[in-house]
């Protein structure tokens, strides 16, 4: 499967090496205004073949993304130290009124997957560009949130994150949801399972992984100016979905819904994907109290969205 990713910063390079090492694709293409940095990672790139999958990189331009089956769009400026995703909005929508028509100008049946922040709003805001089915047009969303919250849920628990069923839904940012009322572990509830493991989770033990899932960008960035590993192994693992037609069912965001309460909306909730995209979009069991931060959530995306007339 040809994959292209326009944008070959450090989310971009992460992605393409992750793709590499998990072998999901047979052929990757790096477009970047900076065409001299992206044949330098496809060639850094290349070179990794030998130790991971056979596949052919290169750098290319537009016209070289005929026939991809997924358009990565990591694209845009990077976000600040301090900066909320938010706050980055109005800089990359006008890169994506560029990026978005270029793309398919020459793969027109692509699947266009966006990683670029604010992650939520610039999807909605490719899916009204592109006047593609949203069920073409995906955003990475929450699915390394989801990834953090398994991940300290493991650790805390002293089990295997791969064993943790938990997510993180709505926005991308600040206003993200922890839904801890319906969380186990290999169909344990959480609570349950914490209770029999003399792992108690307290108060103070969901503040502390709460803040650990929530905040973990900024202090990622304040350390070392960018996140890149975490999102690079997420983006590989959504081509891989696609790729094998999984339908697997992930945290990403996208305007794909038959709720009235979300349509239209770009936001991220339990998605089926496969070989055509989006498939279905589910509801899982919440509290009220995390419905209602839900709702929350989706009216601060929402808001952003109208002010720039999306």
């Amino acid at each position: 499967m040809k994959v292209g990713i326009v944008g070959c910063g450090l989310v971009g390079s992460a992605t393409a090496y992750a793709i590499t090492i998990r072998g999901a694709a047979s052929e990757i293409v790096l477009v970047d205004l900076n065409a001299k940095a992206a044949k330098a990672q496809a060639e850094d790139l290349l070179h990794a073949t030998p130790f991971s999958n056979p596949l052919k990189i290169r750098a290319g331009d537009y016209n070289d993304l005929t026939g991809a089956k997924v358009v990565i769009l990591s694209c845009g400026v990077a976000q600040r130290p301090g900066e909320t995703r938010l706050q980055l909005l109005e800089r990359n929508v006008a890169v994506f009124k560029q990026v978005v028509p270029s793309v398919l100008k020459h793969a027109a049946d692509t699947i266009l997957l966006v990683a670029s922040n604010p992650v939520d709003i610039l999807t909605q805001v490719t899916a009204k560009i592109a006047r593609l089915s949203p069920s073409r047009v995906i955003g990475s969303g929450t699915i390394l949130d989801t990834a953090r919250f398994r991940t300290l849920l493991g650790e805390y628990l002293n089990v295997s994150a791969h064993s943790v069923h938990a997510s993180v839904l709505g926005e991308h940012g600040d206003s993200e949801v922890l839904v801890w009322s319906s969380a186990d572990i290999s169909g344990v509830p959480i609570f349950a399972f914490a209770a029999q493991t003399r792992r108690e989770i307290t108060d103070e033990i969901k503040a502390q992984i709460d803040d650990g899932v929530r905040r973990a960008a900024y202090r990622i960035i304040e350390g070392k100016g960018a996140s890149y590993f975490g999102i690079g192994a997420a983006l590989s693992r959504i081509v891989d979905a696609i790729r094998d037609d999984e339908q697997a069912v992930l945290t990403l965001s996208s305007s794909y819904s038959d709720m009235d309460e979300f349509s239209g909306l770009s936001l991220s909730l339990p998605r089926v994907i496969g070989a055509q995209g989006i498939s279905a979009t589910l509801m899982p069991s919440l509290s009220d109290e995390e419905y209602t931060a839900l709702r929350k959530s989706a009216g601060i995306l929402k808001a952003a969205a109208q002010e720039l007339g999306f």
